[in-house]
């Protein structure tokens, strides 16, 4: 088993961010990341351009400089990769963590995780901060056919969609994003949004030519639109009770996402069954097991357009003190 003064999981941006505040008072925390460094990002879609400026998305004092105000994908992966090597920072990649229990006998975590050879490693801290992020778990449909090869809840490429009829689910700006592309590669989509007009969140400078795609008749935009089955060749879905049923070869389910928190509840953390936040100390991002720490989006629950990169990167500082206060005073 190795022993560690403090680890974190997961090696997104707040993750990093953490680990370099820690880094400043002399403590060398250990990263365990499924993936690899801002895995996050590198599933984002191809094109993508941040919301945010490149200097809101600095961390440990390093520089983002880019041409544009607001930064593409790729250049946030380089950034990050550079971040990670200059402040030699120890992160395991690859390594999933697959359980987290708190020492019966002690205030310390011990945790296991598996490798992509599928070895198991154990790992004994002190403290523990999990900055696991929320995109890798879906807000699914539940209806048949969800399952299907052809649907997908995330996108990445429009090129593979060329003359493909495809639908894409909800109205927000990952949806929006995903079918601007998508007409630009030459696929035939229809958007299914629940509401009954367009968001108030999507980004104001890709809506208009959203809109113009709609209006237009480019792009078909269906509101108050609920699927209710997935076939091989078609889509069904209700409007106002009317049923209709369309050719379709790929769906992307663009619904959302939220945090896994399948780790918190092994460690004994109360989840809000209504709010999906864990219990935390507001001031010390400490949960209400003691030395259990959460850091970036996982600390928002449901609403995650609360947490974000901007603000995320921020909640190192007041861990990095709980934890030195605690050491003090041990």
């Amino acid at each position: 088993m190795q022993q560690e003064e403090v680890i974190i999981i997961g090696a997104g941006p707040c993750g990093m961010a953490t680990a370099l505040e820690l880094q400043k008072e002399g403590i060398e925390p250990l990263l365990l990341e499924k993936g690899n460094v801002v895995q996050t990002i590198s599933n984002y879609p191809t094109h993508q351009t941040f919301f945010s400026s490149s200097d809101r998305l600095e961390i440990g004092d390093v520089p983002f400089i880019t041409e544009n105000k607001k930064p593409v994908r790729n250049q946030a992966m380089v950034y990050y990769r550079e971040v990670a090597q200059r402040k030699n920072l120890r992160i395991r990649p690859y390594e999933k963590v697959i359980e987290l229990l708190k020492d019966k006998n002690g205030t310390g975590y011990t945790i296991t995780t598996s490798n992509i050879h599928e070895e198991l490693n154990v790992y004994y801290a002190s403290y523990v901060i999990l900055a696991t992020g929320y995109y890798d778990q879906p807000n699914f449909l539940e209806v048949p056919g969800e399952s299907k090869p052809k649907v997908t809840h995330y996108f990445k490429e429009a090129h593979p969609y060329f003359d493909q009829n495809v639908v894409v689910i909800g109205g927000k700006n990952s949806s929006v994003d995903a079918t601007i592309e998508l007409h630009k590669a030459g696929a035939h989509v229809t958007v299914l949004y629940r509401g009954n007009h367009y968001s108030k969140s999507i980004k104001p400078w890709i809506l208009p030519e959203f809109e113009s795609l709609v209006r237009n008749g480019k792009v078909d935009m269906i509101f108050e639109a609920t699927v209710t089955k997935i076939s091989d060749h078609t889509l069904t879905y209700e409007v106002h009770g009317n049923t209709y049923t369309i050719d379709n070869d790929f769906v992307f389910a663009m619904t959302g996402y939220q945090p896994n928190y399948s780790l918190l509840r092994q460690a004994g953390v109360e989840i809000n069954k209504e709010t999906g936040k864990p219990q935390f100390d507001e001031n010390t991002l400490e949960t209400n097991m003691e030395n259990l720490y959460i850091a970036g989006v996982i600390a928002a629950g449901y609403d995650n357009n609360k947490v974000f990169i901007e603000n995320g990167r921020f909640h190192g500082i007041p861990i990095t003190k709980s934890i030195l206060y605690k050491k003090k005073n041990i």
